[in-house]
């Protein structure tokens, strides 16, 4: 009898189904539940669902003066607490014309450029351990540890500080600030090789991410993608070379770029923007302004009518601030334009074709927070 389907005799038959990753516990703080079509290991497509975390934020910013509203951008992106509050300031002060002293906006560059070290030292921990290697994931929190040490002593607080506030900083810092941050950078680079020996110069880490998770500079470009993503796509986007503010124009510092398009693209990106940052560090601790740490505002913020948009780079990229005013206290809206959010759209097209443990990988270098895709 003539075989009426389409299978070959002796080949194995396989069938798609759809594997739920997530969501994890719904109390935890970032939750994303990824729905992956499979045949076998092979993935077909991924499908994200968002809204696990959802807190309303930029709705709650139309009720509340705009002082506080800056706040709520801290759990955003957590790990980009500060960025996301200078975000949010740069746009009131650009807004009323406010110069801010020379003093305030070498601390604001410096607490920055400190907060992306937590950042990219917590994603190399985060991103081993997701591809199978336990000990970075110790030695990255051990690393961040000290960084948010300073935090604590200069603004009390360690994860959202909220620190940076229209007209400069919240505080000046301690007078020891400059000698505790040297000492702190100098440890910093006694430790890099660790990371080298132990994951970079790695040949399983290297055959797991080279070749891996391609995007192209087109599909990047496409995707609005941006921060090293973008980047390790040859794509230039870093707003402090592009749209530079508070004096990033005055500083020698690279923007990293590669065109290697994968996971192993991504990895040496972000290694090579945790030197860059140290070294724009540096350069403002050489030559730390005195003076005011503040400029005096009124107590009640209230913008002109009208429309501002401000934009600066985070850890993982452009983060954009767009306030509607009428005149009052308080803003008619305000809305986030968050890298996270665009970067998600990454991880169907560098996913389908590979293997479900590639998925893995792929999420790893993209290096989400999920409350900053929520809002």
């Amino acid at each position: 009898m003539e075989n009426q389907s389409n299978q070959k005799p002796n080949e194995l038959r396989t069938e798609e189904f759809v594997v739920n990753i997530g969501p994890q516990h719904p109390a935890t703080h970032g939750v994303l539940r990824i729905e992956a079509t499979l045949d076998g290991e092979i993935v077909k497509n991924v499908q994200p669902h968002l809204g696990y975390i959802h807190r309303g934020i930029e709705k709650m910013t139309e009720s509340m003066p705009y002082k506080q509203s800056i706040f709520l951008t801290s759990r955003m992106d957590y790990l980009s607490a500060h960025i996301n509050n200078h975000a949010c300031s740069l746009a009131i002060e650009n807004a009323l014309g406010i110069e801010v002293p020379a003093r305030a906006k070498a601390i604001r560059i410096i607490m920055d450029e400190l907060q992306r070290l937590t950042s990219h030292e917590l994603w190399w921990g985060s991103c081993a351990m997701d591809i199978g290697a336990v000990t970075p994931f110790f030695l990255g929190f051990r690393d961040r540890e000290r960084i948010l040490e300073i935090f604590e002593a200069n603004t009390g607080n360690r994860l959202t500080m909220h620190y940076i506030v229209p007209g400069g900083v919240m505080r000046d810092v301690l007078s020891t600030f400059v000698t505790d941050v040297k000492e702190l950078l100098k440890k910093i680079k006694g430790y890099r090789h660790e990371y080298d020996q132990l994951i970079t110069g790695n040949y399983i880490f290297q055959h797991r991410t080279q070749g891996v998770g391609y995007l192209s500079k087109e599909q990047a470009i496409s995707l609005a993608c941006s921060g090293p993503v973008a980047r390790a796509s040859g794509v230039s986007c870093d707003i402090r070379k592009l749209h530079p503010y508070d004096g990033y124009e005055n500083l020698d510092f690279k923007e990293v770029i590669d065109y290697g398009c994968d996971n192993w693209a991504r990895y040496v990106v972000r290694m090579e923007e945790m030197n860059q940052s140290i070294h724009i560090i540096e350069q403002l601790l050489d030559n730390f302004p005195t003076g005011d740490y503040r400029t005096k505002i009124k107590g009640i913020i209230k913008l002109p009518e009208g429309e501002y948009y401000q934009r600066v780079e985070t850890a993982r990229g452009e983060l954009g601030v767009y306030i509607v005013a009428d005149g009052s206290n308080k803003p008619y809206r305000m809305k986030f334009r968050t890298p996270s959010f665009s970067n998600l759209g990454a991880v169907n097209p560098t996913t389908v074709g590979l293997k479900i443990a590639d998925l893995m990988a792929n999420m790893s270098t993209i290096d989400l927070v999920i409350p900053d895709i929520d809002r």
